[in-house]
């Protein structure tokens, strides 16, 4: 389906949406604006539009940006098979490949930061530069207690904004249970990354997170001292709200809050020589 969206400032951007099958899924996927590819990859739990409702229309004014949806997630549909970030990383590969995108710029937030790392350890040459908002390579990135509400996660603590994002788009409602279960189990299995292969990513990299993010600022930081090529910064506030991820919205939420204007100036940045 395609329509046209209106930005606040009426420039007018091609949008459009479908479904590809990668890999035995029924993937979705949208792509909004025109220009060189940004891959949004959201976290456990989310749709599209609960990580990115309120960066897209502000990325996508320069650039070609492509937001999917992952196994069991919003309204891509499930596999018989539990989730691995491996996976999801080739399932992205596989649509880009559908969509004769060869290389791009990769945005992923949370698991999806964690995803944008394999990507980029298996697939290193769709990479241009890559984002990694609050991603975690090692069981020891996060405090002690999250391991524990991980082996006890139930359906009804879910955030009640992921649970209404999810049944606002997906096709099965019934999937909900589904999604948090593969979730839930992904991160009780969660190994780390293993150091020569995060030393070994070479790509341009910007590593972000918040000050009061469940990510650690030493895991963050041991991150940009791992990968070579890479920026580094700490954002006032919490787990995805420099990018207005729909649970961290306050009613004195502002537009310049976001980080945009940052992601942009490190896409934006020519290479040195």
């Amino acid at each position: 389906m395609t329509s046209q969206t209106t930005t606040e400032n009426q420039t007018i951007q091609d949008s459009t949406s479908g479904y590809a099958t990668v890999n035995g899924l029924k993937m979705y996927y949208e792509i909004h604006g025109q220009g060189k590819p940004l891959i949004l990859i959201h976290g456990g739990g989310s749709t599209i539009q609960t990580n990115f409702e309120k960066i897209i229309p502000l990325l996508s004014k320069n650039r070609k940006v492509i937001a999917v949806e992952l196994q069991a997630h919003g309204r891509t549909s499930d596999r018989n098979a539990d989730l691995t970030f491996e996976q999801d990383a080739d399932d992205i590969v596989a649509l880009l490949k559908h969509l004769n995108i060869d290389k791009a710029d990769f945005f992923g937030f949370s698991n999806g930061g964690t995803t944008t790392i394999q990507i980029a350890i298996r697939h290193p040459e769709i990479v241009d530069k890559m984002i990694l908002g609050s991603a975690l390579a090692k069981r020891n990135g996060v405090p002690d207690w999250f391991w524990g509400f991980m082996a006890q996660a139930k359906l009804e603590n879910m955030p009640a904004q992921l649970k209404d994002g999810y049944k606002k788009v997906a096709a099965d409602t019934n999937g909900l249970q589904v999604m948090h279960d593969r979730d839930a189990n992904r991160m009780v299995n969660f190994k780390d990354i293993p150091d020569e292969q995060i030393k070994a990513i070479t790509v341009p990299t910007l590593i972000i997170i918040g000050d009061k993010d469940v990510i650690t600022p030493e895991h963050a930081l041991e991150l940009h001292r791992q990968i070579a090529n890479s920026e580094f910064a700490i954002i006032p506030g919490g787990h995805g709200q420099y990018i207005g991820e729909i649970t961290t919205i306050t009613p004195d939420f502002k537009e310049s809050d976001l980080v945009v204007p940052m992601l942009e100036k490190f896409l934006d940045k020519k290479p040195t020589k």
